[in-house]
């Protein structure tokens, strides 16, 4: 099997047994998402988000999986199929293609936007990293940096930080002035890593202090989440207490607030870090009915905005997707 069929039936294919054992050791107290078109708003906010959509579509066929949300209520979707970048509004819900991708075999997986109106996209099973100009569309620079699977992406003060799903190595891309794009660097990982023979790497973050990096490694431990020294490549189990993320996929922090994404057990857990992203406490698990494998999420206003990925159906040009609103915690 080409390894990026082997790399989406894998996800397709993960085991119910394996979502249970991940809801079981979470621990924490589970809380069907409400639709932020009910319930009390949050003070001055509580006219333009009652107007903004929870949930609207993707186009048929489209195979999302990343989203990024800059510093406009835009959202930008990357697609699985051909590359294509696709952005909506958040207060309307709709959208068109702003870029298109390279073609079959390269997939935008793994997005992050920065304040020079630029996209950072991992290349999936392309083995390449990208950069777009969101404001043309244009694909600036294109790395090919030789990895199995580039997944996902997270901006740092002077880099660009990509995961690499089938080898133990993360891609450092560095940035300079007004966040231009230089060269890339692979760091091996090192320490409490443990690369397993399958998806282990995937979403990436950064600590709340910024001082190192926060990788899901889908194999150690049942799921676990590790910190990264950005240094030397030297990863150190996260103490999460009982719990476990075997369907970890993408990661957002929001001040000393993680929200992990189980894909398969369609639910987002929630976790306290301290601040040097050492320790996290279980807060809270995130259900919802709308949700069908969503893979990431991005923030804007008190919600959180999740693709629904579908990994649990064959893909056809005909198959609809979308993105679904939740509250914060």
């Amino acid at each position: 099997m080409a390894l990026a069929d082997r790399s989406f039936a894998r996800r397709r294919l993960l085991t119910t047994a394996a979502a249970l054992g991940g809801a079981a050791l979470l621990g924490g107290t589970a809380h069907a998402a409400e639709s932020p078109e009910k319930g009390s708003q949050k003070g001055p906010q509580q006219g333009p988000e009652k107007r903004r959509p929870d949930r609207f579509p993707l186009p048929n066929g489209f195979q999302p999986e990343g989203i990024a949300i800059g510093s406009a209520p835009f959202a930008y979707f990357g697609s699985l199929a051909n590359g294509d970048i696709y952005r909506a509004s958040l207060a309307t819900g709709r959208g068109s293609v702003i870029s298109k991708g390279p073609g079959a075999g390269h997939p935008s997986v793994g997005l992050k936007t920065d304040r020079h109106g630029r996209l950072f996209v991992s290349g999936g099973a392309g083995g390449d990293l990208r950069t777009v100009d969101i404001r043309t569309g244009e694909i600036e620079k294109s790395y090919a940096v030789g990895g199995t699977f580039v997944n996902d992406v997270i901006l740092t003060p002077g880099a660009a930080w990509f995961t690499d799903s089938f080898a133990p190595q993360l891609y450092r891309l560095a940035l300079g002035r007004h966040g231009r794009p230089g060269a890339v660097r692979t760091v091996p990982l090192g320490g409490d890593w443990q690369q397993g023979t399958d998806f282990t790497a995937n979403g990436i973050e950064r600590t709340p202090d910024g001082s190192a990096l926060l990788v899901v490694n889908a194999f150690a431990g049942g799921g676990t989440l590790m910190r990264v020294d950005p240094r030397t490549g030297a990863a150190t189990a996260v103490d999460l207490g009982a719990a476990r993320i075997p369907n970890g996929d993408g990661l957002l922090l929001l001040g000393r607030t993680l929200y992990v994404v189980q894909q398969q057990q369609n639910a987002i857990d929630v976790f306290r870090l301290n601040s040097a992203g050492t320790k996290g406490t279980v807060i809270t698990r995130i259900t919802d009915p709308r949700f069908r494998i969503p893979t990431t999420a991005a923030a804007w206003g008190d919600r959180l905005y999740l693709p629904n990925a579908r990994f649990d159906v064959e893909p056809t040009p005909d198959t609809e997707y979308d993105v679904v609103a939740v509250r914060q915690v």
